[in-house]
């Protein structure tokens, strides 16, 4: 791995173009109460070019200087490596991560005017409060008043997030491994959930099976908060209370995914909790089944991102107007949006250091074409919360959702989380049965 992250920085220092320099922060230990810090996870742009995963870091670097990468670390400190572990120390940085140069941090405000001496374009993205932002808004006073004295000033300052986000976009062979994994590890605590899952259980108890596998499968941490939702609670998209117990003809919908080397996973299942769909229940189910096929379809090289999203739409108001939700013709109920009060998100986003990976959606007002490496879920579904107006009574309190993880190939696409029960049947024939 250490070799695929120095062809990412090489490729990005390629594009930084001539006297510039980029300046990439780490995430910080951040304070949750009293003396108790939130587990640390490392930004995902730095961990995407260093692989590095201690707080407190700055890297910079520098197209065809000397020394191209810099960084600054916190040095060991053996004191502490005994309440906390070791570091990798400035040693470390230079003999396992790669770098050209490295110092401790505490030294980045004195050293960072001579890294950027003779540069004009400064590569940096704004707007945070750190020490490190002050200092580089001083350099650039500094430059900007010394001009006259022969001074090279800092012309531009431009965000690289966008360069890098570009290059998250398209999973190398080995990123694709990590979310394999990631999902394959989501797959089994699904299967486990589902199995244990019977009425009278709590919410947090199916999501405590689901995470446990991912605990003894090696995933140390869960992507995004679990969303264990049961019954009504199914047609609260984000819904995170997961306190609630479940009724015999409750339905269940968990949204969850382990992470792998950082990257995440992202899956859906809604099953029966009793281990039988009702009739409206299957109804219902089945629209959602098949607007996710239909949008599937189109995730591959010659559609756009918004594709995915028109296909599955598409499904979901001809089985609006089959449900007797919606009336009228589905080209009219679509270009009039009638179903966003059942169906109000979008049927896909990216997937891979973020849950919703970084990428953009449309290159001015058209749609990004999809090409090979590109991972994005497809994950249509249907919310009938009580009291929604339009929504016959029988169909009210159910809330579907299925979701699983594409990757775009050069001839079509791959489902990554195919392996998962999602077919009606085979999740009656699972839920229950352990």
């Amino acid at each position: 791995m250490a070799d695929e992250f120095a062809k990412r920085r090489q490729r990005l220092m390629r594009q930084l173009g001539k006297d510039s320099a980029a300046v990439f922060l780490s995430s910080r230990e951040v304070l949750r109460n009293g003396d108790v810090d939130y587990p640390f996870r490392q930004d995902s742009t730095f961990h995407y070019l260093t692989g590095f995963h201690e707080p407190d870091s700055v890297i910079v670097l520098r197209p065809g200087a000397e020394h191209p990468y810099t960084m600054f670390v916190r040095p060991h400190d053996p004191e502490m490596a005994v309440w906390v572990g070791p570091r990798a120390g400035v040693e470390g940085a230079r003999e396992r991560l790669g770098a050209d140069a490295a110092y401790p941090v505490e030294e980045v405000d004195g050293r960072l005017r001579e890294l950027l001496q003779g540069v004009r374009t400064l590569w940096f993205s704004i707007g945070g409060d750190s020490g490190v932002e002050r200092t580089l808004a001083a350099i650039v006073r500094e430059r900007r008043a010394g001009a006259q004295r022969g001074a090279t000033p800092i012309e531009t300052i431009r965000d690289p997030h966008p360069l890098v986000d570009e290059m998250r976009l398209i999973k190398t062979p080995s990123e694709v491994r990590s979310l394999q994994r990631a999902i394959d590890i989501t797959g089994r605590g699904l299967e486990a959930a589902m199995a244990a899952t019977r009425p009278g259980m709590h919410e947090y108890e199916v999501q405590a099976v689901l995470e446990e596998v991912y605990r003894r499968e090696g995933s140390i941490r869960d992507g995004f908060p679990t969303i264990a939702a049961s019954g009504a609670n199914s047609c609260t998209l984000h819904y995170t209370e997961n306190r609630r117990q479940l009724q015999d003809r409750d339905l269940m919908l968990l949204d969850t995914g382990a992470e792998w080397d950082l990257y995440s996973a992202d899956v859906t299942r809604t099953y029966p909790a009793n281990g039988r769909f009702t009739a409206q229940q299957r109804a219902v189910y089945d629209v959602v089944l098949e607007a996710q096929r239909n949008g599937m379809e189109r995730a591959r090289p010659g559609h756009t991102f918004h594709d995915v999203h028109d296909a599955s739409v598409r499904t979901l108001v001809e089985g609006l107007i089959d449900l007797k939700v919606l009336r009228g013709s589905v080209d009219s109920l679509i270009e009039r949006e009638a179903y966003r009060h059942v169906y109000m998100h979008s049927t896909s986003h990216w997937l891979g250091l973020d849950v919703h990976d970084a990428g953009r959606y449309r290159e001015g007002k058209k749609s990004v074409p999809l090409r090979p490496g590109m991972v994005l879920t497809v994950e249509p579904g249907l919310y009938f919360a009580p009291g929604t107006k339009g929504v016959p009574k029988r169909l009210q309190g159910i809330g579907i959702r299925i979701e699983d993880d594409v990757l775009v190939t050069r001839n079509g696409s791959r489902n990554l989380s195919a392996r998962i029960p999602s077919r009606p049947d085979d999740l009656e024939a699972l839920v229950g049965t352990r």
